[in-house]
């Protein structure tokens, strides 16, 4: 599976921005996907993840209730948007595809279990 992001870039505080993720691959449906973030100095940080279901979705507390992930299957593509965006939300968004399901929500904050990676895409906030 090869995971390609887009939708970076620069916008003011209380912003919006839409990130994509294009997986190849026909089976992308049976991947849980994630949304990781890493801010300069800092280590990655699990952002938001989805299994095949739409409704099965976790967030991480930061950014519960301004971002949202979804996927379209049919599209091979899951997305991240992204409002109410703050000075630290800044940092380099990566898309990831886990290796397996988990019952514990846990599981998929913990980069350690997302075997496919893609290259990240920028985004950053003024205040």
């Amino acid at each position: 599976v090869q995971l390609v992001e887009s939708g970076g870039g620069l916008v003011q505080a209380g912003g919006s921005l839409r990130l994509s993720c294009a997986a190849s691959g026909r089976t992308f449906k049976t991947y849980p996907m994630g949304w990781f973030r890493q801010a300069p100095g800092k280590e990655r940080e699990f952002v938001a993840a989805s299994t095949w279901s739409a409704g099965n979705t976790y967030y991480a507390h930061s950014v519960k209730g301004r971002f949202t992930i979804s996927r379209d299957n049919a599209k091979n593509t899951v997305y991240l948007q992204m409002n109410s965006l703050k000075p630290e939300d800044t940092g380099v968004y990566y898309c990831a595809a886990a290796a397996t399901y988990h019952s514990s929500n846990y599981y998929y904050t913990q980069d350690r279990n997302y075997v496919y990676w893609g290259q990240g895409t920028q985004v950053t906030v003024s205040s």
